[in-house]
């Protein structure tokens, strides 16, 4: 009886041990490295739907690393980043020289893309959608001067036009502008703060325009423009008509194959940025970094992005060794 108890007990005690090396095992393999600590972005509009998805699925790698993300546009983005304020930055648009100049140490991760919207319930929006926006109408309504949409459509329509753009500096801003040799501080319109903002404005405005980076124009869930909002097409030949070729903004799907195969200009498409002062030190910054332009590349399209190409992934992927 004594030997049979003491064989039991040893067979207890070796399957406890067995079982704590697996939940030991299994904790080790959720977080191998053993990364900690605490990760702070700020900046774009554009890029905090990305960051967030990302900074979800690199928890679920690194469960002991903390992500705080916030917006506010690219302008403070690059401010918090170069003042040591965050530890990465969202910027998206181009880097200045002058920034690199101050230490600015930028990471291309994805990219994007800015489209002029309407409201859904504009009453020439049929007529709006044959024309397109061209460049020419584009700088003349960020400029006041048009004031009607039968100005814009070349018709006898009283209609009010009602332009919006954005308050804070802002990747997006700077890129729409780009597209017809401006910059953010040209274009005068009403000022709303943030993508979130326009996209409100622009919904509670049955005349009125705006602009938008994808993740705020397209409801990502059903990938087509959110209620309210309408996509206009841009002429890109400026032959004063949307052409066949130029349609493909019935979802993000179709607008993204349009910025892969060079369709859609750019500007307003664009890269966008995670950016640091100085090349990155912390563990927990890099191991982010690389997860960005490796597996969290998948992530991208369902999120409203476009991935990198493998070589531009490459060459990014060798700034941070």
């Amino acid at each position: 009886m004594k030997k049979i108890f003491i064989l039991l007990t040893s067979i207890f005690l070796l399957t406890n041990c067995s079982n704590s090396s697996k939940q030991q095992a299994s904790s080790d393999s959720s977080d191998e490295d053993g990364l900690s600590g605490t990760i702070q972005l700020s900046g774009a509009f554009a890029l905090y739907p990305m960051a967030v998805k990302w900074g979800e699925e690199f928890r679920k790698i690194h469960p002991n690393v903390k992500i705080d993300i916030s917006g506010g546009g690219a302008g403070k983005g690059m401010t918090d980043a170069l003042a040591g304020v965050v530890d990465i930055g969202m910027v998206s648009r181009e880097v200045y020289p002058e920034e690199i100049a101050k230490g600015a140490f930028p990471i291309a991760v994805v990219k994007d893309a800015v489209v002029p919207t309407i409201n859904a319930n504009n009453p020439e929006l049929e007529n709006i959608n044959k024309i397109g926006l061209s460049k020419e109408n584009a700088l003349k309504l960020w400029n006041n001067e048009l004031s009607t949409w039968g100005q814009v459509l070349g018709t006898s329509s009283k209609t009010p036009v009602h332009v919006f753009t954005r308050s804070d500096a802002c990747g997006a801003a700077e890129t729409f502008a780009a597209w017809f040799n401006k910059k953010q501080e040209n274009l005068k319109a009403t000022a709303v703060f943030g993508d979130p903002g326009v996209a409100s404005a622009v919904q509670k405005d049955k005349v009125g325009i705006g602009y938008n980076n994808i993740a705020y124009a397209y409801d990502q869930k059903t990938k087509r423009p959110f209620e309210g909002l309408a996509i206009i097409p841009i002429d890109v030949n400026g032959n004063g008509v949307i052409d066949p070729e130029e349609d493909f903004y019935e979802s993000t799907e179709t607008l993204i194959a349009a910025i892969n195969d060079g369709r859609f200009p750019s500007p307003p498409a664009r890269d966008l940025y995670l950016v640091t002062k100085e090349k990155p030190t912390k563990p927990e910054v890099i191991a982010f970094l690389e997860y960005a332009l490796s597996e969290g590349q998948k992530y991208a399209e369902e999120t409203g992005y476009i991935g990198l190409s493998e070589e531009k992934l490459k060459d990014e992927s060798e700034k941070l060794k």
